[in-house]
C-alpha cells in the first residue's frame, strides 16, 4: 500500500528553519515545563519519575482527568495516544476500508483526507462556505451523506477556518449521523482555543458512533508532550487498543506525569486563558495590520485558533503564490490547495508582533508587486467581491 505524501507536513518539515518569516503554524506559542510545573522545585521533582512503561491506554490518573472534561464519560471512554495526530490515524485505521464512503468537510486538516484516498475510500466533500461564516449547508449535507456513507469527519474549531460549528449545523450533522447510521469522528484540537468567551461545545454524547480526538498540541501550547486522545466508548476503544499494540504501544511516563499536571482543573484553566489572550492579541494584530495596509487579501475573522484563513486575487494558484512568498520575500505559508481549497492561504498569527507584522509586509509587498507587474489587468486584486 502506498501512502499520499502529506504536502503540508513535508513542506513545513522541509522550510520551517529555512525562512526568515514562519507564518505555517496553527498553534498557540509552545509553553516550558516551569510554566506548567510552576516552580524549579516542581520541575526537579520529575528527576524522581521513573521510566518504565505506562499502561498502555494512559494511567488511570490522566484518563480520569481527560474523561472530566466530557460529558457522562469516564476513564474507560479514553485511550491515550501520542499525539492527536495518532488518533486520528487509529481512527481511520479501525473505521475506513477501501469501498468504503465518507464525507469530510472541506477545508479541513488533510490527514483524514489522504488516508481515506489512500486506503482506497470514495471522499465526498462537504465544503465550507465563507458567505455562510465557514458553514456548511445542512442541504449540502443531506446530499452528501447516504446509507453507503461509513464515517463524517468534521474539524471543529476548524482548521484552517477557525469557524465554530453553529447550532443548526451541529443539529443537523447528528440527525444526519444518527439516521444513517454512519461514524461521527470529530477532531477537536482547538477547543480551549476560542477568541469568544464561550467554550466550544463538544460533539461528544449524542451518537453512539463517535470518536473525538483531541490532544495537548494546539490550544494547550505543548506539541512537545505529544500526548492526544481518543473519545469512544469502552468496546471501540478496546477494538482501537488492538491497532495501537501494533503502532507506538505507548506514550512515555515523564509525558503522562507531565499531562496528569496540565490537565488539573485549576491549572488547565490557567493554561488556557493565557493562550486566549494570545489568540485574541494577535488575531487583532493581523485584522489591524490588513485594515490598515489594504492589502489585496480578504478574510472573515475566526472565531477560534492561532490562524486567519485569507482569500487572496484569484487567477493565482495557492501553492504557486507560497512558493513565491518562500523564495522572493522568505515567508512560509499554508497554501489552500493543501488543505482542500485553492484561492486561499492559512497564516499562522500567534506570534510577537513585529516579527507578525514583518512577516506580513513582506506578503503585502509581493502582492503590490505582483499587481505593479500585470497593467492588462489580467488578475483581479480585489478580493472584497
Amino acid at each position: 500500500m502506498e501512502l499520499q505524501a502529506f504536502d503540508m507536513v513535508r513542506m513545513q518539515c522541509a522550510y520551517d528553519g529555512d525562512v526568515d518569516y514562519d507564518l505555517s503554524g496553527s498553534g498557540v506559542p509552545s509553553v516550558s515545563l516551569k510554566e506548567v510545573m510552576g516552580s524549579d522545585d516542581a520541575v526537579r521533582t520529575l528527576l524522581e519519575v521513573e521510566q518504565g512503561y505506562p499502561p498502555t491506554n494512559g494511567s488511570p490518573e490522566l484518563r480520569s482527568a481527560i474523561a472530566a472534561m466530557y460529558e457522562r464519560a469516564s476513564a474507560d471512554h479514553i485511550l491515550v495516544t501520542n499525539g492527536a495526530s495518532e488518533a486520528n490515524f487509529m481512527a481511520a485505521w479501525r473505521l475506513f476500508e477501501k469501498g468504503d464512503e465518507v464525507v469530510i468537510i472541506v477545508p479541513n486538516y488533510p490527514q483524514t483526507w489522504n488516508l481515506a484516498e489512500s486506503w482506497g475510500m470514495e471522499v465526498r466533500p462537504l465544503p465550507l462556505k465563507e458567505e455562510l461564516g465557514w458553514q456548511f449547508d445542512p442541504e449540502d449535507l443531506k446530499a452528501a451523506v447516504t446509507r453507503r456513507t461509513k464515517a463524517v469527519h468534521v474539524c471543529n474549531p476548524n482548521n484552517p477556518t477557525g469557524a465554530i460549528m453553529a447550532s443548526e449545523q451541529r443539529k443537523a450533522l447528528i440527525d444526519a449521523v444518527k439516521d444513517s447510521g454512519a461514524w461521527l469522528l470529530a477532531d477537536e484540537v482547538y477547543v480551549g482555543a476560542e477568541l469568544g468567551d464561550s467554550r466550544t461545545q463538544s460533539l461528544w454524547g449524542h451518537h453512539e458512533k463517535t470518536l473525538i480526538t483531541n490532544g495537548l498540541c494546539k490550544a494547550y501550547g505543548m506539541p512537545g508532550l505529544r500526548i492526544g486522545w481518543l473519545v469512544g466508548t469502552p468496546e471501540t476503544l478496546r477494538e482501537i487498543t488492538c491497532y495501537h499494540d501494533y503502532l507506538t504501544l505507548t506514550h512515555s511516563m515523564l509525558s503522562d506525569h507531565i499531562a496528569r499536571k496540565v490537565l488539573e482543573p485549576e491549572r488547565r484553566e490557567r493554561i488556557l486563558a493565557k493562550n486566549q489572550e494570545v489568540v485574541r492579541m494577535s488575531c487583532r494584530v493581523f485584522v489591524d495590520w490588513n485594515e490598515a495596509h489594504g492589502s489585496a487579501l480578504a478574510h472573515r475573522s475566526p472565531e477560534a485558533g492561532a490562524m486567519c484563513f485569507v482569500r487572496h486575487p484569484p487567477g493565482l494558484n495557492s501553492s504557486d503564490l507560497s512558493e513565491r512568498l518562500r523564495k522572493e520575500r522568505s515567508v512560509l505559508v499554508v497554501p489552500g490547495d493543501q488543505l482542500g481549497m485553492d484561492g486561499y492561504m492559512r497564516i499562522g498569527t500567534a506570534l510577537p508582533k513585529e516579527y507578525l507584522m514583518s512577516g506580513l509586509d513582506k506578503i503585502d509587498d509581493l502582492m503590490r508587486t505582483l499587481k505593479a507587474s500585470d497593467p492588462e489587468r489580467k488578475i483581479d486584486f480585489d478580493c472584497s467581491r
